[in-house]
């Protein structure tokens, strides 16, 4: 349920400026992403940052854990077996847990990336059996699936307590 009180509108992060090579431009869009999600879902009031706001059940710590398990699963190798899993955080995890986790998991994926110099090249990840995509197609597809949690997270925190921006 939406608070009664509004809190201030942080103002809209302009997309990034980035380098000329598609490295740098699609690694750019999608950090710009993925700090605008982070920075959405830091501070939200608990419980309402786990309490589902739409039928579907969707919730803002929700959609991070969620984004973390792909991250983990496209560039650290996890095995994700139940994907419907991942959009509940655990009972015992707080905003901030899950933030940090999140921001962690960033980290170490960038680090796999910063040894990606082919975007055509599969991404190196450690999963015996399964063919890896390449990067160029990794990167695309965590922008468009960061971006398009980045959008449900926006309606989302802004029902919790009003704010908006990027």
């Amino acid at each position: 349920m939406p608070s009664t009180t509004r809190r201030d509108r942080r103002g809209d992060t302009p997309p990034p400026r980035t380098g000329s090579s598609e490295s740098e431009t699609l690694r750019g869009f999608l950090d710009y992403l993925r700090t605008s999600i982070a920075a959405k879902v830091d501070g939200a009031p608990e419980p309402q940052a786990r309490t589902a706001a739409v039928p579907s059940g969707t919730n803002l710590l929700g959609l991070l854990d969620h984004l973390t398990s792909v991250e983990r699963s496209m560039f650290l190798g996890d095995d994700v077996t139940d994907w419907q899993a991942t959009f509940q955080a655990a009972p015992a995890d707080s905003v901030a847990d899950v933030v940090a986790r999140y921001r962690e998991t960033i980290e170490r994926a960038n680090e796999v990336l910063d040894g990606c110099a082919d975007l055509g090249a599969p991404v190196p990840r450690p999963r015996p059996g399964r063919p890896a995509p390449s990067v160029r197609w990794a990167l695309t597809h965590m922008i468009e699936e960061t971006g398009r949690h980045a959008g449900h997270a926006d309606i989302l925190r802004e029902l919790i307590d009003g704010a908006t921006g990027r």
